[in-house]
């Protein structure tokens, strides 16, 4: 059988932009205390995986998750984080540090009269990217096409780097990076929840095919004392 590369897919933790409920994409919010908590608890729950590189945003809530996961990992000391634009947020442009609350459904529901499609569908993410650019007024927001065409050639040098060498690779970045990533490369992929803060997504490529392992994976969360019971 051919070999391949496995991609570990983590949401960074909390931030206060999260907590407050802030638009974050390309803004620089630190980790909350409950987010550097939970990415301990990821960290324990994939400790014994032997990550073979890691990538992160360079945005400082990836890398510091990041740090944190290598931290509490048992096989990866010297690991160094390489830190890549390319799979950073969309990018809200003016709205960034709005409140999420008001700013979302106001640009659903322009997408939804213009469009009319269902709620969670690749197609209307796409052009809830697409009405967020047309609705800042400087129009520094990213597009759908923006977005991808910056994602994908993040993904096309990892590929070219790891496919075939059956490595574990751990990709740190941000909520709708990771989901669009998945809708764009998993065949079929119909996952309509968000994703949390430090999950997991795993996708496996070989063959020149995409599978989907987990997705949004918290149950492997590890405390403190999950771990001491099971020394």
């Amino acid at each position: 059988m051919s070999k391949g590369v496995t991609f570990y897919f983590v949401r960074h933790g909390e931030t206060y932009f999260n907590f407050y409920g802030r638009m974050q994409g390309w803004s620089n919010a630190l980790l909350t205390e409950d987010g550097i908590k939970n990415v301990h608890r990821s960290g324990r729950g994939l400790a014994d995986i032997e990550f073979d590189a890691v990538y992160t945003s360079d945005l400082k809530r990836t890398i510091d998750t990041a740090s944190i996961i290598l931290e509490e990992n048992h096989k990866n000391e010297h690991l160094e984080i390489e830190q890549m634009p390319e799979f950073r947020e969309v990018h809200f442009g003016s709205f960034e540090g709005l409140s999420a609350a008001e700013v979302w459904p106001e640009v659903e529901q322009r997408v939804n009269i213009k469009h009319g499609l269902p709620e969670g569908t690749e197609n209307q993410i796409q052009d809830i990217m697409n009405m967020f650019k047309e609705a800042d007024p400087y129009h520094f927001a990213e597009n759908y096409t923006e977005f991808w065409n910056r994602v994908e050639s993040g993904l096309l040098k990892l590929l070219n780097r790891h496919a075939g060498t059956d490595q574990n690779i751990l990709v740190v970045c941000h909520g709708m990076t990771i989901r669009n990533l998945l809708h764009g490369l998993v065949a079929d992929f119909d996952e309509t929840e968000p994703l949390q803060n430090a999950s997991v997504s795993i996708v496996k490529y070989q063959n020149g095919h995409f599978e989907m392992l987990a997705y949004n994976q918290v149950d492997h969360f590890k405390d403190v004392a999950d771990e001491a019971a099971n020394d």
